[in-house]
């Protein structure tokens, strides 16, 4: 018996998957979210007719779809075939190689459908949303400053070492080795901490607290230091923060900051205390 396909044609797992990779381009082409798609994804694997796979891309341009679909006749009077010897040797013959190309594609297809033998597996659509990452980059400000120490607590549980050396887009730190009192470890920040480098520790290595310190204080007099230093802003050729543990014997345990100016003319720095107090201009 012949038949012709309707909406009320039960339908195929090719014929979801034609759906699917109609919905995939309507995706791709922003014809849907990905709420949408996913919705109708779901449904298609789940459709009994032709009908419910079509009313899902009934309101989609297809023409740029790699699958286009066959116009779905209305329901009509079935025919009786005059060769039903011929013609039932005809349909054992079609389901037997429908079965080997469906097993052999079971078993070593990565394609959408047994038939199709052109599509990318990777080029479809696997609804992983992308993970942008916004670290802070601009160190030498306020919201820099936050946020290389938000990065510092979360790399080690907190802001403790030897010494802080913040450039206008990276840093270095100086921690203890947790397993080796004689030996320090060195991390280079660029976007997140790096792996660390080892070295002796030397004599005189303190640890303390390097965020211990008026941060919107320390920026202030950054951002005026070349003034501050007689150096035109134009000539300025580096600008960093040294943040370590003082040298005054009389309040162990607190800061000294450096703001290091250089140029091609000669270079000098500002020392402050952890409120931002000046402690000392070393002119270039």
């Amino acid at each position: 018996m012949a038949t012709s396909q309707t909406a009320g044609t039960r339908a195929k797992d090719s014929d979801r998957n034609d759906i699917c990779q109609i919905l995939d381009t309507a995706l791709s082409e922003g014809q849907l979210s990905m709420t949408e798609h996913e919705q109708r994804v779901n449904a298609a694997t789940t459709a009994t007719t032709l009908g419910d796979l079509r009313a899902l891309v009934s309101d989609l341009q297809t023409a740029n779809a790699p699958v286009q679909l066959a116009s779905l006749k209305k329901p009509g009077r079935i025919v009786p075939s005059s060769r039903g010897g011929w013609g039932l040797r005809a349909a054992v013959a079609g389901v037997l190689v429908l079965l080997g190309i469906g097993i052999g594609w079971g078993l070593y297809g990565n394609t959408p459908s047994p038939l199709n033998f052109t599509s990318d597996p990777g080029a479809k659509s696997d609804r992983v949303a992308p993970v942008v990452l916004t670290p802070p980059r601009q160190l030498q400000s306020l919201g820099g400053l936050h946020g290389l120490f938000e990065q510092t607590r979360k790399k080690f549980g907190d802001t403790i070492g030897y010494r802080l050396v913040i450039y206008p887009d990276y840093a270095s730190l100086d921690r203890p080795d947790p397993n080796d009192d004689r030996r320090s470890f060195s991390y280079t920040y660029r976007g997140g901490w790096g792996d660390p480098s080892t070295s002796s520790k030397s004599s005189d290595a303190t640890v303390v607290d390097l965020a211990e310190f008026d941060a919107k204080a320390v920026v202030g007099v950054l951002r005026g230091a070349p003034e501050t230093l007689n150096i035109k802003p134009s000539d300025v050729k580096s600008t960093y923060l040294i943040v370590e543990p003082s040298r005054d014997q009389t309040v162990p345990g607190t800061l000294s900051i450096d703001i290091d100016v250089s140029s091609d003319f000669g270079s000098g720095y500002i020392e402050l205390a952890p409120d931002g107090t000046v402690k000392q201009i070393n002119y270039p």
